[in-house]
């Protein structure tokens, strides 16, 4: 049942990442094998120039392992994964980076560094997590939020959620994104929580939201996800089984389909940290160079959406 399909970075989103100057990305705690190798990717993909933050000792080591000089590199000392964190951040206001990428530290650390009230990187906006999702040999693709940060949101954290989800869709070139608003039904009830979540979700969204993305729901997967059965189900709507985004009601559901594409379909998942003054490149220890580097690649495109906006 598992997939044997190698996982491949999306060449469409490379192309799209490397017609952009290589983009200034400190990469926090930077002293492991993985680290390294994630940022080593994506610097020789020519999308990235890493400013590796961490404790000197230990990058120096890891860079020897890999067999990687990093001498044209900045180094910036640090003590723990909190300092290393919170010089990241300030390596972000001082204007010498414009993109993070998680190394070697807890993700809640980072996350806390993120949102310090004094230095840290907020908006306004809440933190939120995208998976953009893509299947070898097949064009389609398709993003799911939120499966890593978020756990059970309520509307305000989904507006902010769909409003980041546009963005990075409208920095990949999807104009009008469609989103789904996923549910396990098409019918609004109050038995089932996550379609009454649907549609306070479309009654807060401003019309500025509307002309951003064709948002609908409550959807089912099926609904949401295949044209055939949005058609014996009567669903007319125009993001009935062609959405490019699913919205999910609680993590649980976010990152129960991502992992099912990752292992049934041998999909390539890049994931990105919204919200923040910048983008947080966000992979975990099982992640395939592929999904590594396509997470750097939609981290580079997102960062420069924002930074003209």
């Amino acid at each position: 049942m598992l997939s044997q399909l190698t996982p491949v970075c999306p060449q469409p989103l490379l192309n799209q990442a490397q017609a952009l100057p290589a983009m200034a990305t400190a990469v926090v705690n930077a002293g492991s094998e993985l680290a390294l190798e994630s940022a080593k990717l994506a610097f020789e993909a020519s999308i990235i120039v890493p400013i590796l933050v961490g404790n000197i000792a230990a990058i120096q080591k890891a860079a020897q392992a890999i067999e990687w000089n990093i001498d044209q590199f900045e180094l910036i000392a640090s003590e723990s994964e909190e300092d290393s964190a919170a010089k990241a951040v300030q390596c972000v206001h001082q204007g010498m980076a414009k993109l993070l990428m998680k190394g070697h530290l807890h993700t809640d650390v980072l996350i806390r560094a993120l949102l310090n009230k004094e230095h840290g990187l907020r908006t306004g906006e809440r933190l939120s997590h995208l998976f953009h999702m893509s299947v070898p040999d097949s064009d389609r693709v398709l993003c799911i939020t939120d499966a890593v940060v978020n756990v059970s949101p309520d509307t305000k954290t989904q507006l902010s959620i769909l409003r980041g989800a546009t963005d990075v869709m409208h920095a990949v070139g999807n104009l009008k994104p469609k989103v789904a608003l996923l549910s396990a039904t098409e019918v609004v009830t109050q038995a089932m929580p996550s379609s009454m979540a649907a549609k306070e979700l479309l009654a807060a969204m401003s019309d500025q939201d509307h002309q951003a993305a064709d948002v609908f729901g409550p959807l089912a997967f099926d609904g949401a996800m295949s044209p055939e059965a949005a058609k014996i189900k009567g669903i007319t709507h125009s993001v009935a089984g062609h959405a490019d985004v699913l919205l999910v009601p609680n993590i649980e559901t976010g990152n129960a389909i991502f992992k099912q594409l990752v292992y049934f379909n041998g999909a390539t998942a890049a994931g990105v940290l919204m919200g923040a003054k910048v983008p947080v490149i966000l992979t975990s220890r099982a992640d395939p160079p592929a999904a590594r580097l396509a997470s750097a690649a939609l981290a580079v495109v997102y960062a420069h959406y924002l930074s003209e906006k």
